[in-house]
């Protein structure tokens, strides 16, 4: 690799974001010890966003310049030469592939905290694969995109990942995902009235609980768990259900029952593994009880550390004093603004 100096101006600038996701209910069951599975899931801001600035051949110090800026990591690499420092990204580089002719510096940022347990990675990974493919012929459908997403991380990273992370980053909005069997998935984006929505951007609350985690360690642990009951398990079951319900809570406007369907998800999480419900998750479950909230699901995979989203009862002005209960509970604890997201991965030039 060669020392970073002044790019030129580029001839072309391509951007991506994608959404991440909360509250996905039914997570576990789109995995491939569970076989098949149903999740639902909300995609939100803020976004990932990734912009490649395309420059002739030659004119970077390697034909690919990454800027992981979250990390303050900037360094440069030839395809089919990986440094191995991002590798994820390094990947899905190497699998996209670059035009002839060209080199590309590859700028990478998310306002979600590394570890956030809302489907960061798998974002980040379906919008550099969308502005990648937009330097061809841009012709990878948001289905392609996803499973492209999720093979690199399964099939040439060895992480157990499911698959709702990647379909919710490329499809947003509120969404019920079959897996049958697994990766296999059919998406259906559920659509509700503009209040409705409004309600639920107003209520859903995401509380990143002070510390990332990574999120194959937990599977490694919950898939030794299941060795006996495999997709079969009730626990497995039950969040299968919990996903069912909170799909139906939505299409039929009922806050009431999606709450209950998110605080039943996260005591089925904790049923098929103690440990996927943390002692920071109580402490901010406790708080959000005592201050009138109707219910809460640990995002993603769980365990220490990673986030919570909480759905608040109407009144605001309990919701503010909730959210400044968590903050005084932990300086560690932090709010995540976050906003529902219509679409999923957008791509253009500039």
């Amino acid at each position: 690799m060669r020392a970073m100096g002044q790019a030129p101006v580029p001839l072309r600038l391509v951007n991506a974001v994608a959404p991440i996701r909360i509250c996905d209910n039914g997570g576990w069951t789109d995995t491939w010890f569970a076989g098949h599975g149903k999740v639902f899931n909300v995609a939100v801001y803020p976004y990932v966003e990734v912009q490649l600035r395309v420059h002739p051949i030659g004119s970077l110090p390697d034909r690919v310049v990454l800027h992981a800026e979250n990390y303050g990591d900037r360094y440069s690499f030839e395809p089919g030469d990986l440094p191995d420092r991002h590798p994820l990204l390094e990947a899905a580089v190497d699998e996209i592939g670059l035009p002839d002719g060209v080199s590309v510096e590859i700028s990478i940022y998310s306002e979600a905290p590394a570890g956030c347990s809302t489907g960061t990675s798998a974002a980040v990974t379906v919008a550099l694969i969308g502005a990648l493919d937009a330097l061809g012929e841009g012709c990878l459908t948001p289905d392609e995109i996803a499973y492209t997403a999720h093979r690199i991380e399964v099939e040439r990273l060895g992480v157990q990942s499911g698959i709702q992370d990647q379909l919710c980053a490329a499809y947003g909005g509120i969404n019920y995902i079959e897996i049958s069997p697994y990766p296999h998935a059919e998406v259906s984006q559920l659509s509700v009235a503009d209040a409705v929505w409004w309600e639920l951007e107003r209520r859903l609350v995401l509380i990143f609980l002070g510390r990332g985690h990574v999120s194959s360690d937990m599977h490694d642990r919950v898939i030794a768990s299941l060795e006996r009951d495999g997709g079969g398990s009730p626990h497995l079951e039950d969040l299968r259900r919990a996903a069912q319900a909170a799909r139906d809570a939505v299409c039929e406007a009922d806050l009431h029952a999606l709450a209950r369907a998110m605080t039943a998800n996260t005591e089925a999480q904790r049923r098929l593994h103690a440990g996927l419900v943390s002692t920071q998750a109580h402490t901010v479950m406790d708080i959000a009880a005592a201050h009138g909230a109707w219910g809460w699901k640990v995002n993603g995979a769980g365990g220490e550390g990673g986030s919570l989203t909480l759905l608040s009862g109407p009144d605001m002005r309990r919701k503010r004093r909730l959210l400044q209960a968590v903050r005084d509970a932990d300086p560690k604890f932090q709010v995540i603004p976050t906003y529902l997201s219509r679409h999923g991965l957008r791509v253009w030039e500039t």
